[in-house]
């Protein structure tokens, strides 16, 4: 299809969010991007996840869990110090992982509690290596030149190695595509305003969210889960967000997904999944929502391997996969939640 034919991308945020339902978990985190010495210093990166239920009289609610990470990534995205609230045992095995899919495979075969149990800190962790890879862009706000000045603090080679990575990487990226074609490894859109998070009319509805001075990238993440005992379903509804910090104190959006989903209560299986693009940089991305209808019939439970399997590559769109692999953990928030009368 000519360039000229393609329909613009998304750019319209959903933000703020929605105020909490009644007799729900929400499941808020953010892993938030800085560099405190400069572009030719380490990134520091900070993750904080908090589950919240709200009862069924809705109002004020009940914290169920939260987790913080601390950690420093030097130029190669590789970890050379971290923290965080009731680390594992292992946990200090994660200094000198790089931030990548590897590091995704290697924190679930060191720390597999994590996952089976749907701990809050899995996700902050999970987000280290896409964030490590998007978070650059924050530049983008401040330097006109910001491709070069990373390519400088890059070793030999790994500027080269990212841009010919990126092709076929997923949906949007594929051979001959808008976002191939171009100079900038991504295309941030200056007037997608990213909104601010929080619903001023319900001030309960995120956790706090850390300060930052400077360029600064933040990936934004919403679960809410309630259930419908009458229907037999679960239902989620969620959102995903990157966004970059402006000069003059806002944020862009880069990329936003809204999802819902009903889940069958007794077998987990995905009855519907409907994909929201709401912020993408290319237009040719919204198209990877069409294969999503593959997850259909499939165990939310699995849904971090059929993801994998089923939206691999120009199959699937790397943010929107980001989205949906966070659903694993809906029916651990689900068993939270009171029997309807």
């Amino acid at each position: 299809m000519e360039i000229s034919k393609l329909l613009a991308p998304p750019r319209s945020t959903a933000n703020p969010a929605p105020a909490r339902p009644a007799n729900s978990v929400r499941r808020t985190s953010s892993i938030d991007v800085s560099w405190p010495d400069g572009i030719e210093g380490s990134r520091l990166v900070q993750g904080r996840v908090r589950d919240y239920h709200t009862g069924r009289t809705g109002g004020p609610g009940t914290v169920l869990g939260e987790a913080w990470m601390e950690a420093t990534l030097d130029a190669d995205k590789t970890i050379s110090a971290i923290s965080a609230n009731e680390a594992p045992e292992a946990f200090n095995q994660l200094i000198g992982q790089r931030g990548g899919n590897h590091l995704r495979l290697f924190i679930k075969e060191v720390m597999p509690e994590l996952i089976s149990t749907g701990a809050p800190l899995y996700l902050a962790l999970d987000d280290i290596s896409g964030s490590a890879l998007v978070s650059p862009v924050a530049w983008s706000q401040w330097h006109p030149d910001w491709i070069e000045r990373f390519r400088e603090t890059m070793p030999a080679g790994e500027f080269a190695n990212m841009r010919a990575n990126k092709v076929n990487v997923c949906w949007g990226l594929q051979e001959g595509n808008t976002g191939v074609s171009s100079i900038t490894l991504a295309n941030p859109i200056a007037d997608a305003d990213a909104g601010d998070l929080r619903n001023p009319s319900d001030p309960e509805g995120w956790h706090e969210l850390p300060a930052i001075d400077g360029p600064g990238f933040r990936r934004a993440r919403r679960i809410d889960v309630s259930r419908d005992d009458a229907s037999g379903v679960i239902r989620v509804n969620s959102s995903f967000q990157d966004s970059s910090a402006t000069r003059d104190g806002g944020r862009i959006a880069i990329h936003e997904y809204l999802l819902t989903a009903e889940i069958d209560a007794e077998t987990l299986e995905l009855r519907t999944l409907v994909p929201e693009p709401r912020i993408l940089p290319f237009p040719e991305c919204p198209g990877a929502v069409a294969n999503t209808r593959r997850l259909i019939g499939r165990k939310i439970t699995e849904v971090r391997t059929d993801v994998l399997d089923l939206l691999r590559g120009p199959d699937g769109c790397t943010h929107l996969n980001d989205a949906l692999r966070a659903m694993a953990e809906v029916p651990i928030l689900a068993e939270h939640l009171a029997a309807e009368s």
